[in-house]
């Protein structure tokens, strides 16, 4: 491995960060300069940075699947022994386990990190960058077992910390911030049915009732054409108070004769 030359680096010095993306693609920066990483290690890599303390047997079993035990551990020892001569990747072993060296930085825990925050009701005025954290899938293009696995649990975290955070602007009044949060979360998952149901209660908490009826119809449409399905009874009872002359209306005028039903 080794920093491309055409990158200005910050020095070749211990205080230099390392940092690990995984969101988005595979990059390792040792200050700003890319670490060039052969795809193989960039594997282990990964996996180590996912699956932190991880005993030995565990990661090769995830890496090489289809191997013996007794293989599978001996490419891990050839991967771990490549990757420990290099200072722009370090390791921490201790005992059976293995763990990225304490000062590597990974994009993956920023997003757990920020998420926890959340969770425990913290202002998410001060959870900085909290729309825009995991915004892109872990390892696109990727699709070990292990891989799969983290994309979806990493997804999910991600789609409850926007609604959570939308939620939480809604009950402080803070409805253009509410709505940004959910319109993220919305995008992030077009068929979620969350993130349209927070649109509708923002609409309606702003007063703005036509922006709310129209966000309704536009989601019932989209789900009656991709899912063939309807939206819930707790979606469309948001809209019941809102709906009910609209709905009184109709019926009455279904059921009162026309004139030329009339008798002269």
């Amino acid at each position: 491995m080794a920093a491309d030359p055409s990158v200005p680096t910050a020095g070749d010095s211990p205080e230099t960060v390392v940092s690990l993306h995984l969101l988005g693609g595979f990059r390792l920066l040792r200050g700003v300069a890319p670490v060039v990483v052969p795809r193989g290690l960039q594997r282990v890599i990964a996996l180590i940075g996912l699956r932190p303390g991880a005993t030995r047997s565990q990661l090769a079993g995830l890496l090489w699947p289809d191997a013996s035990e007794e293989r599978a551990l001996s490419s891990l020892r050839t991967a771990l022994w490549r990757l420990r001569q290099d200072p722009c990747c370090p390791m921490s072993v201790t005992g059976d386990t293995v763990r990225l060296g304490p000062g590597v930085r990974l994009d993956v825990d920023d997003l757990v990190g920020t998420a926890a925050r959340v969770r425990d009701g913290d202002d998410p005025r001060t959870a900085a960058g909290a729309l825009a954290a995991g915004r892109h899938d872990l390892l696109p293009g990727w699709y070990d077992d292990w891989v799969l696995l983290d994309r979806e649990r990493l997804r999910q975290l991600r789609l409850h910390m926007l609604e959570q955070v939308a939620g939480q602007h809604l009950v402080a009044g803070r409805h253009g911030e509410a709505l940004e949060a959910a319109l993220e979360a919305m995008a992030a998952e077009p068929l979620r049915e969350t993130p349209h149901r927070l649109v509708v209660r923002i609409h309606l908490a702003e007063g703005n009732a036509f922006e709310a009826v129209h966000a309704f119809y536009v989601y019932r449409d989209l789900l009656r054409r991709e899912l063939r399905l309807e939206p819930s009874p707790a979606m469309s009872a948001l809209l019941d108070d809102t709906l009910a002359p609209i709905r009184e209306a109709s019926r009455e005028s279904a059921i009162r004769p026309s004139p030329a039903g009339r008798r002269t």
